[in-house]
Parts: C-alpha cells; sequence; structure tokens
C-alpha cells in the first residue's frame, strides 16, 4: 500500500513520490481532460491517494521515479499541487484545471499583476516592435509580462520585459527539461535564472509520446497561460493561429481579451468573432492602462 511511505494520518508529505505518483497516472490517463476528470472523481486527492485507488503499486511509481530522475538534466526544480497554499487560485478558472504545475525560478511572480502577451510566431516586423511597445508599457506600470516562449510575438514580449528591468513568465508547452524551439535556449535559461518558467507538461509521458502527439500540449499551455493572468493581450495573429484558444479560453473564464486594433486592419475574420463575444479593442496604450485599472 502506499500508505506505507506516505503517512496520511500525519500528513507527512514527499514531493518526489507524489510527483512520481502524479507521472504514474499520466502513463494511463494521457490528456489533460482525462486528468482533470480523474483528479475531480477523487476531488483533488493528493496522487499518491489518487494512484492508490487506482490500482498501481509502490514498485509501479518508482519505476517512474527512477525514470523521471533519469530525464532531468537539472536538480532544482519543484511543483505547486491544487491543495497547496500557494497553489494559484485562478487556475481553477479552466476548464480542465492542472493538479500539478511545475515551475523553475521565482515562485513569488506568481503572484504578480500579469498580462500575457501574445501572438503569431512567424511574425512581422511591425509585430514584433508592437509586441516589444506593449510589453515596454506593462513593465513601466507594475505588471508583469507573461508569454510562452514561443518565436516571434512571445520572444520579442520576453525580452522587452527583460531589457525594460521588468520582471517576465513564460508559460510554455513542454515538459521543464526541454526548451523549444531551441533558439530561445538561453532566453529559457535567463527567465529561470531570474524569473519564472512554469510547465503543467508531465515529465515522463512527455518523453515517451512523439512530437505529433506532444503538440497537444500547446493548446492546453495557453488555457493555463489565460487563467493565470490578468487579462490576454493579442498582438498579431492570423485566423488559424493558436493564440485563438487562448483568446477563446480568456472569455470563457472571464479574463479582459485584448486586441490591437492593427488586428482588424489585417482583414481577418477572428478579430470580429472575438469582439462579438466581449473583446476589446486597444489603440494605444492609454486605452489599455485604462481598461486594466
Amino acid at each position: 500500500m502506499l500508505t506505507e511511505t506516505f503517512n496520511i494520518g500525519f500528513n507527512v508529505i514527499r514531493p518526489t513520490w507524489e510527483i512520481a505518483a502524479y507521472e504514474s497516472l499520466w502513463t494511463r490517463y494521457s490528456t489533460t481532460v482525462q486528468m482533470a476528470a480523474l483528479f475531480q472523481r477523487y476531488r483533488h486527492a493528493l496522487p499518491s491517494q489518487v494512484a492508490q485507488a487506482e490500482g498501481f503499486t509502490i514498485a509501479e511509481i518508482e519505476r517512474v521515479k527512477h525514470e523521471t530522475e533519469r530525464l532531468m538534466p537539472f536538480r532544482k526544480y519543484s511543483a505547486l499541487f491544487y491543495g497547496d497554499f500557494e497553489y494559484p487560485t485562478r487556475l481553477q478558472d479552466a476548464q480542465s484545471p492542472i493538479e500539478v504545475l511545475y515551475y523553475r525560478g521565482n515562485l513569488d511572480l506568481l503572484s504578480s499583476q500579469s498580462v500575457a502577451v501574445i501572438g503569431s510566431r512567424k511574425a512581422t516586423a511591425n509585430g514584433i516592435a508592437r509586441s516589444r511597445k506593449v510589453a515596454r508599457l506593462l513593465i513601466k506600470n507594475g505588471f508583469t509580462v507573461m508569454s510562452g516562449l514561443a518565436e516571434g510575438i512571445d520572444t520579442a514580449a520576453h525580452q522587452e520585459a527583460i531589457a525594460t528591468g521588468g520582471k517576465t513568465i513564460a508559460v510554455v508547452g513542454t515538459a521543464l527539461n526541454c526548451v523549444y524551439p531551441r533558439q530561445n535556449t538561453s532566453l529559457h535559461n535567463e527567465l529561470v535564472r531570474q524569473h519564472l518558467v512554469v510547465s503543467q507538461v508531465p515529465f515522463v509521458q512527455y518523453s515517451r509520446q512523439d512530437y505529433q502527439q506532444n503538440r497537444e500540449f500547446f493548446p492546453e499551455r495557453n488555457k493555463t497561460m489565460s487563467a493565470l493572468s490578468l487579462a490576454t493581450v493579442i498582438v498579431e495573429a492570423s485566423d488559424t493561429s493558436g493564440c485563438l484558444i487562448q483568446a477563446q479560453a480568456a472569455i470563457a473564464q472571464g479574463r479582459k481579451l485584448f486586441i490591437l486594433k492593427s488586428c482588424f486592419e489585417s482583414g481577418f475574420r477572428w478579430t470580429r468573432r472575438f469582439l462579438a463575444l466581449g473583446a476589446i479593442t486597444i489603440e494605444n496604450g492609454k486605452e489599455l492602462l485604462e481598461h486594466l485599472r
């Protein structure tokens, strides 16, 4: 029984064991939706308790624990569990709330006033300039810039936040032991040292799946980013952009959704659709700050 190594009566929690139990559950329930439903069924019990109820043995969890340790190129990382004091209550607004949030860096940033700045990976020069302008405005007015570490708009937002002397959070769609895209490795490392990188992606399951399967973590990442932030600003995006998943999530979660006026001038259909759902068109920084306040 798992209670041989996890003492519920004395409330002794072994984080590494809980992570191993959580990673084990992912090997059976391999999507965010399935995992959320599983933990809701058990009323958000600790992973070890859920694993025990689901019939996992200590030996099975030990194997996953060792596999997780082998995947780590670093020793220092942590995780927040659903019932933790520091677990962001804002995450509970997500349609399929995550049970464990992995992180590296300054956790205090999660309690700051964060605004997500997102957009196209294949951004235009004007889009990059606008992303930097928005990030700079937010930092100078006391906000933390949140984005997804993707190339293009995301990268520009993170870089400008750092250059302006502010703080930034990356919500990534890979496990924490991976960097995507690879050209952002130095930026990722800087965020770990001075800022914050968070992920909901399990290490073992991510390593076992192929690229096509792991792509499914990115849209789930966008829903989490929306839930963690006060608002989302879309700088530039096409009709097929993954940003629209975050836009939809923001509306559903009751978050403010801002769309730069330049997006409407590009002729994409999505802009009118989200405007009808409650998105706010922003023409200048003054308007953005007025709505945020």
